[in-house]
């Protein structure tokens, strides 16, 4: 039903009537190309389409394609085009494979031009490729008669080098069906890293056939076989996507404790943690005994995984241990080593090299930035952009992930408006070059298969513009309009993160009648992670099946509220806006007895009856403006202070969701005439 009814609405985004007279172009990419040209004309989609395929061939390209077609038939109901070796409609022009193993450097290029006679595709690789296939998809229209593709002329390549998506299978197990349709998702708006953070006090999540007792006692069986691995890395690939496996050390370890407490700075025995946040179990880093078993570890994974770059965490090791321990203090005194800062880069130092010898670039969290470290190091800067620029000013590469943390529960557009190098970075253009993008991070602790894809869709494809185009793409409200038409597409790959709220709503209530529910559900998002771990004390054993599992972070009710409201306010005598807010809180207050009566029979969903009263108070305050804007008439005298009163006490926690259109309210209430 929800597929339907958003169907419907990217259907009457491009419908005739939203189409200018002389073009038939209606701009619904994402990300934007670099360089785009719009043209007067169309070249229709039908079944006489051939395609030609002149230079480069391969598996890897073809099944692109073939993907393509797929992904085109189901959008259109059109049959797949030709295959010819002669004369065709389209010609996807490629000049070569690109690199055996993708890396950093890949061209990813392509130009795309399309008249009313023909299309043509080029690009230096398959990669190139793919990403323009990826873009012929999101420009077939429709004008409620013929499927076309609009003439335009575009010239595209990335702003970053690497642009990734984080995804913490440690804290909770995520299925391969899972990620498999993550990627496909990552592939739709051009992302080129998985950064896959396998292991956790939580779990250890992939196959060591040299230690087989980090799976067989520290992930409660669940976890990846290196067949299913490989599976991933090379579904990844056909998409072009790295794959950058992370073993979190010297702390976040105590998974790989249960198995082999002899890695530890303290005596065991050790059991998988179930809490969240910060252990004090580390590795010892003074023993040689640890190096050699990363060495042999880290060189099996090696072999596995076959990008050039493994990420090693470093992050959030307190030192407890090691300062509890009278060998490891000694060993610090005899080194030279201050403080554990100094040993943690000591530990680092001795990791560089393992790596080095197994021909991979070291990744770790900010943590480990230290002048003593080498410049080799790239540095993912999670606790803001300060260290992002102090890593590129020490010579190091350098990754942004502070300002995209999803659990955060932020919005599209404070994602979106989030620049890994702004104006005011202060780097000196060789410096800047430094900065290889971005990634977005999905951690684990309140996430699992049924939740995560709303967790990460469509928030990240924002993200993925901001990380692709250029600089100077910053339109939020236009944004906004293109995300809701790839949110329908994402969800036509396989994702979850529409239809999950009603599936889980339905769970909530114990009924198929969830209309007046989903209304409800629609004006809340979850609360962050802290709040959430504050509020509910979560463990990795906690349930997530309640109301805040159902809403979504930044819900498309929030930004078209915000706009109505702004739109009231430029012009009271405007009727189209004062309507569509009237009848939405007119659509609140309705709802609200029914989810009070589902409230009753449902536990789960009673623990938000609070929201629900607040609900229907605040629609009320809403009307209430919206009279009193309209007339021109003044409120008592205590309204004002009554009503802003009302939505600040709505703004404090409560229930683990919030409402997130309370700003937008506060500007309506303020705008109301005190004389």
């Amino acid at each position: 039903m929800n597929r339907l009814i958003l169907s419907g609405i990217l259907m009457a985004v491009l419908s005739p009537a939203t189409l200018p007279a002389q073009t038939t172009f209606t701009n619904t990419l994402l990300p934007q190309p670099a360089h785009l040209t719009a043209s007067s004309g169309r070249l229709p989609w039908t079944t006489s389409i051939t395609i030609a395929i002149p230079h480069h061939r391969s598996a890897r390209l073809e099944a692109a394609l073939d993907r393509t077609l797929d992904q085109i038939q189901e959008q259109t109901g059109i049959a797949k085009p030709t295959i010819t070796t002669g004369e065709a409609t389209l010609t996807l022009d490629v000049d070569g494979p690109g690199q055996p193993v993708q890396s950093l450097d890949e061209d990813e290029s392509y130009t795309l031009t399309v008249t009313p006679t023909s299309a043509t595709l080029h690009a230096v690789t398959t990669i190139g490729a793919i990403r323009a296939l990826t873009t012929l998809q999101q420009l077939i229209q429709s004008d409620g008669h013929t499927q076309f593709l609009p003439a335009v002329q575009i010239e595209d390549s990335p702003r970053f080098r690497w642009r990734g998506l984080m995804i913490d299978v440690g804290r909770h197990f995520e299925p391969v069906d899972v990620i498999k349709r993550n990627l496909d998702a990552m592939a739709a708006v051009k992302l080129n890293v998985f950064h896959w953070h396998l292991t956790e006090d939580q779990g250890f999540r992939i196959q060591s056939k040299l230690y087989p007792m980090l799976t067989g006692r520290g992930s409660d069986k669940l976890f990846y076989t290196q067949a299913q691995a490989r599976e991933i890395i090379a579904y990844a690939r056909a998409r072009g996507i790295r794959v950058v496996p992370e073993f979190d050390i010297p702390g976040h370890t105590r998974s790989w404790f249960v198995g082999y407490p002899e890695l530890a700075s303290a005596h065991g025995p050790y059991t998988i943690r179930r809490e969240f946040g910060i252990d004090d179990a580390a590795m010892d880093p003074t023993r040689e005994s640890t190096y050699q078993f990363l060495d042999k570890f880290l060189g099996e994974m090696a072999t596995l995984f076959p990008d050039p770059y493994m990420h090693v965490g470093g992050d959030e090791s307190n030192g407890q241990q090691w300062k509890r321990n009278p060998r490891i203090r000694a060993f610090m005194r005899a080194h030279q080593l201050s403080d554990t800062a100094a040993l943690q880069t000591y530990f680092s130092q001795r990791v560089l090299k393992i790596l080095q010898k197994h021909h991979k670039h070291m990744v770790g969290w900010d943590e480990i930035l230290n002048p003593q470290l080498p410049p080799d190091a790239v540095i993912q800067s999670w606790r803001g952009q300060d260290s992002l620029f102090e890593a590129a000013k020490e010579g190091h590469q350098a990754i942004l992930s502070q300002p995209y943390y999803l659990d955060g529960m932020k919005s599209a557009e404070t994602h979106y408006l989030s620049d890994p190098i702004p104006a005011a970075s202060g780097l000196t253009p060789e410096q800047a070059k430094l900065i290889l993008g971005g990634e977005a991070c999905m951690w684990g602790e309140h996430v699992n298969s049924l939740s995560i894809d709303s967790r990460i869709w469509p928030r990240t494809a924002a993200i993925a513009e901001r990380l692709w185009s250029p600089q100077s793409v910053t339109d939020v409200d236009d944004m906004y309009r293109r995300l809701d038409i790839e949110s329908v597409r994402l969800e036509a790959l396989g994702l979850t993160h529409i239809s999950h709220a009603g599936t889980a709503l339905r769970d909530l209530a114990g009924s198929p009648s969830i209309e007046a529910l989903y209304v409800f559900a629609g004006v809340l998002e979850p609360v962050s992670f802290g709040e959430r771990y504050d509020q509910q004390h979560t463990t990795q054993l906690t349930p997530l099946n309640n109301l805040v599992d159902a809403v979504r972070p930044d819900p498309p009710s929030r930004h078209r509220f915000a706009i109505l409201v702004l739109q009231f306010l430029q012009l009271p005598s405007n009727p189209g806006p004062r309507t569509a807010l009237a009848e939405t809180f007119r659509s609140w207050l309705a709802a609200v007895p029914t989810v009070e009566a589902q409230m009753n029979t449902s536990p789960r969903l009673a623990e938000a009856r609070p929201r629900a009263e607040q609900l229907a108070a605040l629609a009320n305050t809403g009307l209430e403006a919206l009279n009193y804007i309209s007339s021109g008439s003044k409120p008592p005298a205590d309204w004002k202070q009554t009503k802003l009163a009302q939505i600040e006490a709505a703004e404090k926690p409560q229930s683990i969701v919030r409402f997130p259109f309370l700003p937008a309210l506060t500007d309506l209430v303020k705008a109301v005439p005190d004389k």
